[in-house]
């Protein structure tokens, strides 16, 4: 696509939709690419405290009372 085309394509949409409106589309855009980076920076910083919790005891993870630790074998048929 040529950059006469692209121009053609912008001012068609802003024809149909309005800046007004095109604005706030965009500010909705924003505000969710925000809410996405912060969930995921929430995420990683999770993750990153489970495992200094895990180094800090050993590498053992602690049980609740009443659960038990368990290892299941593959059986090959």
């Amino acid at each position: 696509m040529s950059i006469w085309q692209l121009l053609i394509i912008l001012v068609i949409v802003v024809l149909l939709f309005g800046t007004k409106k095109l604005r706030g589309m965009g500010g909705d855009l924003g505000t969710a690419i925000k809410g996405f980076k912060k969930s995921v920076k929430d995420e990683t910083a999770e993750g990153e405290g489970d495992a200094s919790e895990a180094l800090a005891d050993g590498g053992q993870e602690a049980l609740k009372e009443g659960e038990v630790e368990v290892e299941a074998k593959k059986e090959n048929a």
